[in-house]
């Protein structure tokens, strides 16, 4: 199952929107520029950013998640969000020995899919550590007659075997990674993950990174989630249909439609 973490983010991520938005408006210079920007002030200027679409000043408050139990899928998919940074653990230097997976629930729960599926990772695991074994001997031995030390060649050996076996390894293997999202960003990132449209995984990820980023800023993400929530559903003939559904469970579903 996927675990998010708030790692870390940005001090007082509204006061340092609502200054940057203050500068934006106001005479004032810079080192009086939080002075009178009190927690009300501060919440009616980021609820004015959202209003009048001047998003650039969100920009400047930043978020650092930790992402783990989720699957080299759902890194294809998170890496198309190129406004973020990530650090993903490598496969390249970190051998996958009994590798861990992401098992569908669609699949988990059909015992004939999930036996299939099992069957299917260890049989992919026995492929990677033969290859990891055949590369690894006959880099090895190339690397002796080059003249390295034994435990030099051994790991360089290794290193070049794990890097070539890993195209056995398949989509659902597991793997964790850090990214940072400013706060515009994360916007566009939970409108296109946390509708019901979005692939279940990277939706189950992002709704977990709205509910924490909602303590730290609630008023900057008070809008945050699917479009369908102040207004009507983009997807048009691909609409899950669910709308009603989709404002009762983030408890907007007294909103009328712009």
């Amino acid at each position: 199952m996927a675990t998010v973490t708030l790692l870390a983010c940005t001090p007082s991520p509204e006061t340092i929107v609502a200054s940057s938005a203050k500068l934006c408006y106001s005479p004032s210079d810079i080192s009086t520029l939080m002075e009178g920007l009190t927690p009300e002030k501060t919440a009616s200027f980021v609820e004015m950013l959202a209003e009048i679409g001047h998003e650039s000043p969100i920009e400047h408050a930043s978020f650092t998640f930790g992402i783990e139990g989720v699957s080299r899928s759902l890194l294809a998919q998170i890496t198309r969000h190129r406004i973020a940074s990530y650090s993903v653990q490598s496969q390249r230097y970190v051998k996958e020995a009994a590798f861990e997976f992401v098992v569908p629930p669609e699949i988990e729960k059909i015992p004939q899919a999930k036996e299939e599926f099992l069957r299917a990772m260890a049989e992919d695991q026995a492929h990677y550590e033969s290859l990891t074994a055949t590369l690894k001997a006959a880099h090895k031995e190339r690397l002796l007659q080059e003249g390295k030390p034994e435990k030099t060649a051994d790991r360089l050996a290794e290193k070049q075997a794990i890097e070539d076996a890993r195209f056995v390894l398949p989509n659902a293997c597991a793997t964790k990674m850090i990214a940072t999202f400013n706060a515009r960003s994360l916007l566009n990132f939970f409108a296109h993950r946390c509708c019901n449209r979005a692939q279940w995984e990277i939706r189950e990820v992002a709704e977990q990174m709205l509910a924490l980023v909602k303590e730290q800023a609630p008023h900057l993400f008070a809008h945050a989630g699917p479009p369908c929530l102040f207004g009507p559903c983009p997807e048009g003939k691909m609409s899950c249909g669910k709308q009603k559904q989709v404002r009762q469970k983030y408890g907007v579903e007294g909103t009328t439609e712009k």
